[in-house]
């Protein structure tokens, strides 16, 4: 007589698999006999008015008529009256004198602004207050007449003088 060709390895693999795939039919099984039947409202969703995903449908009194006029899907317009001053006011957030870059920061609408050292009228630092103009430059918005900020000097107040009779 032969020696079997299954080692104990073999047969363990073969039971083990076979286990798995017993498992695995049993909780079809499960799954078939315990199927709730999924419709269609445990499915959806609503959002609130906060924008917050919830599981219950909005309240109908608390519905708000919006206008369609008053939806803006894209940047406000600006005030056509309002003028924009071509000089700006910023502080130099960063400046490399060896690189010759930098970039300053508007005071105003916080936008970063590229500043580049042919651009300069004046020699600059980090931190130094500036006035500048802003044109668009090859990757975006960059300073130029770029100098150093000096606070406006108060005009001399005159005292009026009252008018002198004349003097016969």
């Amino acid at each position: 007589m032969s020696r079997s060709q299954e080692s104990f390895n073999k047969k363990e693999v073969r039971n083990k698999k076979e286990k798995k795939r017993k498992d695995k039919e049993i909780k079809k099984q499960n799954r078939k006999e315990n199927d709730r039947g999924s419709s269609l409202d445990d499915m959806i969703a609503y959002v609130d008015e906060n924008g917050m995903i919830t599981s219950t449908p909005p309240d109908p009194s608390k519905k708000i008529a919006v206008k369609l006029e008053d939806i803006e899907i894209s940047i406000p317009k600006s005030d056509p009256n309002q003028i924009i001053d071509p000089i700006r006011k910023g502080s130099v957030t960063f400046f490399n004198n060896t690189k010759g870059f930098g970039f300053i920061r508007d005071l105003e609408t916080q936008e970063s602004v590229f500043v580049h050292v042919n651009n300069l009228l004046e020699d600059i630092k980090e931190g130094n207050l500036v006035n500048y103009e802003v044109e668009m430059g090859q990757k975006g918005p960059t300073a130029v007449q770029v100098k150093l900020y000096k606070e406006p000097k108060p005009a001399a107040v005159q005292t009026p003088q009252p008018p002198q009779a004349p003097t016969e």
